[in-house]
């Protein structure tokens, strides 16, 4: 019979730990120091030495020579606290996952109260102390609160935070935590030489990464391997590498490396038939892909850090790390990346997965076909030689198809048109006026990426014929800058173009709003701004127009060279310098009874399209001088009027922003907004005749009229403005409500919520 490895090599003081110097030294710097405190928690992982460090702590505070950070091992409570000690009598271990009520607290208080047999401290190890239930850590707040002087307590645990917080916060609390891989492949190394153990290349590095940093946990695992080897004719021990895979559950190297020489070759057969010998061989198919991207992150580290792998990947031999870096070499930094993605994404697909074997055939057929265009590269690169040599014969320019249409010459041209540009027209017969060409540039030059051309300055005014003349090559343009966008203002047509602002008509108001959206700066109009002005060279601003008969087109501004409106136009409109639009159809016809009053307000309401042609442009009002003044408050609520299209028409050439939102905005807000003809239709103030006044005998009762008698026209205040609450939501008061619905007021009743009864 042999005693276990991590008991026969259990530290014995505390600078035999390894890996836990933040716990290690401040225990012996308090030591030395006299300043040891009453209450300690030791907390982390399970075999990191919690109670190690506790039994050492014990022999530091009751040896002969102390308290001391180093116990002397020769006095009797040294010795009875070491590794073949069979434990003190003034230092109690206390198993607290089974004595973790009431009654073990008390008992542990009642024992307390004693003073210690022999040694200096009666010290108490609470093990596992987040077993102990809250009513026990409330027995012992008191006693753990304040001990008597001669009782040490030491809490063991692996769940600090399920100790009560009253007990954590009278402890001194120090965290321990895992090895490092570094220190423990050091360490049993020299387990290993002092055991007279040979160990194969490769088996210590799985040991450790088989332990996850547990001191415990990596002496056990080595134990098992160390006990289950063969002896030579010489009788010693050897660890061999694959009994090591075999008892662990690691792939071997050697599958590994078949698999990742398939990827970097592309060998789909090659590939497949590893994963075959794993299922086979009954081995994990997770544990596979673990072992798989573990050692793609080794070949990461290979490529990225070259000859000072080995600094990192300790416990690889060079052999092993030559052959990493020719397949790191194959297959390149950014494609390990992509490929150990994959394999990571795999792997959480595999957790709870029913099939993980078609979970592992699927990446290796992902894998595969990630490296399949990688692996075409040459053949594609030898048959590139070939294709470029007829190319270089064939004419550097092709005479256009369908020639662009030709500019109709300008009077005086707005500005000089520069040297470096040419016109629209010109572009299509350039290649044949062009000089001898560069040679170009042979098979082996790269290719170089074009620079993007400059956009070409307009020879003269650009009018709107020309701007509708040169459309289609304008979509054209927009077809291949957003599509979308394309389809939407495939809808539109050009109305007009004075100066740098450009009147669009639309179907539809919803092809409006879409078209002035913008989202982070793009949208519609930016990508037909920029087709405009990569087409014919110049910066246009909008205005977006609903044409809902569309078949109207406003006239065009005034130019060197102007154009008839679709109607066939006028000497009217090429003398008028405004934009407006065909007046709408006419309103219905009133009623028989209202026929007389109809007539009567329409021969004192002026009209402003029956103007002189000599008379001047209305001036521009401003948004309350055009609001009509009625008896009750009035809202703007969206109507189709003859007079609101003359308003707009005429307040649309006026100064336009560079954005559709901002330009709507500008145009809306000095248009008259008019209810349509109703019973009680509200009148100007001047065409309404003062009412007779009223005599005080009169009642307040109203005489009676025929239900059919017109409604008398009523005055209002100037138009009050209408508030908007911040989440958008328009109120309405009683005078709108009144007005527009022809309410009248009758009584108020409170308002009582119903209920079961009512």
């Amino acid at each position: 019979m042999t005693t276990a490895l991590y008991r026969r090599y259990r530290p014995e003081s505390f600078a035999e730990m390894i890996g836990q110097s933040q716990v290690t030294e401040p225990l012996m710097t308090a030591l030395r120091g006299d300043r040891v405190g009453h209450a300690y928690l030791f907390s982390g992982p399970r075999g990191c030495g919690k109670t190690t460090s506790a039994r050492i702590l014990a022999r530091c505070l009751n040896c002969a020579q102390g308290p001391t950070d180093t116990p002397c091992g020769t006095c009797d409570s040294c010795v009875e606290l070491g590794r073949g000690g069979g434990g003190s009598l003034d230092v109690v271990e206390i198993d607290a996952a089974s004595h973790n009520g009431v009654d073990d607290a008390r008992d542990l208080r009642e024992r307390a109260v004693f003073a210690p047999a022999r040694d200096r401290f009666k010290i108490f190890i609470l093990d596992e102390a987040h077993m102990v239930t809250p009513q026990g850590f409330n027995a012992l707040l008191k006693l753990v609160e304040e001990p008597p002087a001669h009782v040490k307590f030491i809490f063991a645990t692996t769940e600090p935070e399920k100790v009560i917080g009253t007990i954590r916060s009278r402890t001194h609390h120090y965290p321990f935590r895992l090895v490092p891989p570094a220190a423990m492949l050091d360490y049993v190394q020299e387990l290993c030489e002092q055991e007279k153990v040979t160990v194969e290349a490769g088996v210590l590095p799985l040991v450790v990464r088989a332990g996850g940093g547990s001191p415990r946990d990596t002496l056990s695992l080595l134990d098992q391997l160390i006990a289950g080897s063969e002896r030579t004719a010489s009788g010693e021990i050897v660890v061999g590498y694959e009994r090591a895979v075999a008892l662990l559950g690691y792939t071997h190297a050697e599958l590994l490396d078949e698999v990742i020489d398939a990827f970097g070759a592309a060998d789909a057969a090659g590939a497949f038939a590893a994963v075959d010998r794993v299922v086979q061989t009954g081995q994990d198919p997770r544990r596979f892909v673990d072992d798989l991207l573990e050692r793609l992150r080794d070949l990461i580290v290979v490529a990225a850090t070259g000859q000072d792998a080995a600094a990192v990947l300790r416990g690889v031999s060079a052999e092993d790390l030559a052959q990493m870096q020719r397949q790191a070499d194959v297959f390149g930094t950014a494609r390990l990346s992509r490929t150990a993605d994959l394999v990571i994404g795999t792997l959480d697909e595999m957790t709870g997965a029913t099939s993980p074997r078609l979970q592992l055939e699927l990446m290796v057929a992902r894998v595969l076909a990630q490296a399949a265009p990688i692996a075409q590269v040459a053949p594609v690169a030898a048959q590139a030689p070939a294709a470029q040599a007829p190319a270089a014969q064939a004419p550097a320019a092709q005479a256009p198809a369908a020639q662009a249409a030709p500019v109709p010459p300008a009077q005086a041209p707005a500005r000089p048109a520069p040297v470096a540009h040419t016109p629209i027209a010109d572009r299509a017969d350039a290649p044949a006026s062009v000089g001898p060409q560069a040679p170009p540039a042979g098979p082996q030059a790269p290719a170089a990426e074009p620079d993007p051309a400059p956009a070409p300055a307009p020879a003269g005014p650009v009018t709107t014929q020309r701007m509708r003349d040169a459309w289609p090559e304008v979509m054209a343009r927009l077809a291949d800058v957003s599509r979308s966008s394309w389809m939407l203002v495939s809808n539109a047509r050009v109305a007009d173009l004075s100066g740098d602002v450009l009147t669009l008509l639309f179907a539809s108001p919803g092809d409006v709003a879409k078209f002035k959206h913008l989202a982070a700066g793009k949208g519609p109009s930016e990508d037909l701004r920029t087709a405009i002005l990569a087409v014919i060279g110049i910066r246009v601003k909008y205005l977006a127009r609903h044409d809902p008969d569309g078949e109207a087109v406003p006239d065009e501004a005034p130019g060197p060279a102007p154009t008839a409106s679709r109607e066939g136009g006028s000497s009217r409109a090429e003398q008028e310098p405004t934009v407006r639009a065909a007046p709408p159809a006419s309103p219905p016809a009133p009623p028989a009874d209202r026929a007389g009053s109809a007539a009567a307000r329409a021969e004192q309401r002026p009209d402003p399209r029956r103007a002189p042609a000599d008379a001047p442009p209305p001036p521009r009002a401003s948004a309350a001088a055009a609001a009509p003044v009625t008896d009750w408050a009035v809202a703007p609520i969206p109507a189709s009027d003859p007079f609101e299209d003359e308003v707009a028409g005429v307040v649309g050439q006026f100064a336009v922003d560079d954005e559709p939102d901002d330009a709507a905005g500008q145009t809306r807000g000095a248009v008259a907004t008019l209810a349509p003809p109703h019973d009680g239709d509200v009148l100007p103030p001047r065409e309404v005749e003062a009412p007779a006044e009223r005599d005080d005998d009169e009642t307040d009762l109203p005489p009676a009229e025929p239900s059919d008698a017109p409604v008398p026209p009523m005055v209002a205040p100037p138009t009050p403005r209408v508030t908007t609450r911040s989440d958008g939501v328009q109120r309405y008061g009683e005078a709108v409500i009144r007005q527009v619905l022809g309410a009248t007021f009758v009584r108020e009743e409170p308002y009582q919520a119903p209920t079961r009864f009512n």
